[in-house]
């Protein structure tokens, strides 16, 4: 089963950009896009074949998840069921016979950390959701989670440590998040890899640099990495600020 995650950074001006033509090329089983912008009727996607399903931000072109999906889920389910976090599109989940896909994108802190407090309550309520699906059966968590975990994560570490994205706190609560029961599948499968990242600034010419952050995963629960067969990082696409990611599971 093949899986893909992209966060699209504007689903209308990637559609230019190549978009469908990549979506064809990986035929992927499940391909969830994040940071749509864009609301229900804004644009018709044609993908013969798969279920779509949308989760739109109350504030016009602003964030939004989409999943495009070959099976129909026994069940789609949209946000947290919290209402500080239920407005801004975030989180579609999808029930299989064997596992449950989340298509999250995560809070930015912002310049300036100004919504780092935001994002550390939104962490822990997100966990928390995640740990309760796992009671159930396994959980396949997909997006951009606004993070570089590790120094080996980003490009330049020591000038970023306090930026948004490579705080201390927001690397914590990944680490909590992992040790919680959820395997990093790319690290999983690559732990000593460098230079590979999914997202780079649109300023200085940082892709031409590789001057990037790999702030987009494919997590699995802990039972099912055995089920882990590749993840990869689609450097080689464009269409975004940020490339895609993948990860084929044998469920």
């Amino acid at each position: 089963m093949k899986m893909v995650s992209w966060n699209v950074n504007g689903i209308r001006a990637c559609m230019t950009k190549g978009f469908m033509d990549f979506f064809q090329e990986i035929d992927a089983d499940i391909f969830c896009i994040q940071e749509t912008k864009m609301q229900p009727g804004q644009l018709d996607i044609v993908t013969p074949g798969y279920y779509q399903y949308m989760n739109s931000a109350d504030k016009k072109g602003y964030s939004g998840t989409m999943v495009f999906t070959k099976e129909k889920p026994i069940a789609v389910t949209y946000d947290l069921g919290i209402d500080e976090h239920d407005h801004e599109g975030r989180v579609i989940t999808c029930e299989y016979e064997n596992f449950y896909l989340v298509c999250v994108y995560t809070p930015n802190s912002k310049d300036g950390l100004l919504r780092l407090d935001y994002r550390m309550q939104w962490e822990d309520d997100f966990r928390a959701y995640l740990n309760a699906l796992k009671e159930k059966k396994s959980v396949i968590v997909c997006g951009d989670l606004n993070v570089a975990h590790k120094e080996i994560d980003l490009k330049n570490p020591k000038t970023n440590r306090r930026n948004a994205g490579f705080t201390d706190e927001e690397r914590a609560k990944m680490t909590t998040l992992q040790q919680s029961g959820f395997i990093d599948s790319f690290r999983y499968l690559y732990p000593e890899q460098e230079g590979i990242y999914s997202w780079w600034s649109y300023r200085f010419k940082a892709r031409e640099k590789n001057a990037g952050w790999r702030i987009d995963y494919f997590l699995v629960s802990e039972d099912a990495k055995d089920k882990i067969q590749e993840a990869s990082i689609h450097t080689d696409v464009f269409g975004s600020d940020h490339c895609p990611v993948s990860l084929d599971i044998n469920f």
